[in-house]
């Protein structure tokens, strides 16, 4: 009987270790008295790790998609905070936290946000574009597999390549195409409604826009960068790029205990490895004594600090620094 139940044990624990929340990492977190906080995000509440790795998408780069590096002046007078929605308060895509719902498309995400910034600082904070997700996710065939993972590297370039329509978050009908699958609340009752329990099919590619928007055609709606790059794995180059043209596409690499994240500065202490992430990175600053880089999330504003993170800063923790990608927009 007694082995019974020490395998009737066993078998609970190995399953509470694949489903989040894991309260162990929570408590081992919390107990460290580390740079940041550790909680319960309702996101991801019920959802079995395998889910969650669904949503990494961001892949690695193959060398022949890798972008040029950019030649840049390092900025040797920056301020020791620096937040991009601070200094362009009339941006209002720098205050959006978007949500990729059930799809692996990170990677797209992350590019259009930065995209969308990059438009309006550029034009004076006058023009309030957003490029579509949609657009880049069903079409880019370079990009990789859609809601299965893509290349950062290569959005960038099918924005200067092809260019992109208008579209902003879901029914968001004011622009070209939309994303098409709503945010959700994962296995619980929130004010989003259940996601469902497999990753999306990518979906079709389609050369119109949607049947209630007003604005150009789909070929005239398309905006391009005049440019594709990398930035080095230099931290004071990431910050000048950032400081003096707008937000980056960056990628890294998440551990379990990320998925816990509530506040301060992230830094991997425990739990598994899950998989490659690409996000926007919006600024830097210095917490506690800790320098970190200021991060918006596209799993809603439901995790972590309202959608964003901040992450240590200077050491490439988790590839952090290595992944940093961007472009200069064309105004239209």
């Amino acid at each position: 009987m007694k082995a019974i139940a020490l395998v009737t044990l066993i078998a609970i624990s190995m399953v509470s270790a694949n489903v989040y929340p894991n309260s162990n990492i929570i408590d081992e977190i919390n107990s460290l008295e580390t740079t940041w906080i550790a909680g319960e995000n309702k996101r991801f509440t019920n959802m079995q790790l395998e889910e969650i790795k669904g949503l990494l998408g961001s892949l690695e780069t193959p060398p022949e998609l890798l972008l040029p590096q950019k030649k840049l002046f390092r900025a040797s007078n920056l301020p020791e905070n620096f937040d991009l929605r601070e200094a362009y308060p009339q941006c209002e895509s720098l205050k959006e936290v978007r949500d990729q719902s059930a799809c692996g498309s990170c990677w797209a995400f992350g590019a259009v946000e930065a995209m969308s910034d990059r438009i309006c600082i550029a034009s004076g904070q006058k023009l309030q574009t957003r490029i579509s997700a949609e657009d880049l996710v069903s079409c880019c065939w370079s990009c990789g597999f859609g809601c299965n993972g893509g290349f950062p590297s290569s959005a960038w370039s099918f924005f200067k390549n092809t260019g992109l329509v208008t579209g902003g978050l879901y029914q968001q009908n004011n622009t070209c195409q939309p994303y098409k699958f709503k945010p959700c609340d994962h296995h619980m009752t929130g004010k989003y409604g259940p996601c469902p329990s497999s990753i999306y099919p990518t979906p079709s590619c389609e050369s119109t826009c949607n049947k209630d928007y007003v604005g150009p055609s789909f070929s005239q709606d398309k905006w391009h960068a005049k440019d594709a790059y990398s930035i080095a794995r230099d931290e004071q180059a990431i910050m000048t790029e950032i400081f003096n043209h707008g937000s980056v596409e960056v990628s890294f690499t998440v551990y379990e205990d990320l998925l816990s994240y509530k506040s301060g500065v992230y830094q991997h202490k425990t739990g598994s490895q899950l998989g490659g992430h690409a996000v926007k990175a919006i600024g830097w600053g210095v917490e506690n004594g800790v320098k970190y880089w200021l991060i918006v999330n596209s799993w809603n504003e439901g995790w972590g600090d309202n959608g964003l993170f901040k992450i240590l800063r200077g050491s490439n923790h988790c590839g952090i620094e290595s992944g940093v990608v961007a472009g200069t927009v064309v105004l239209k």
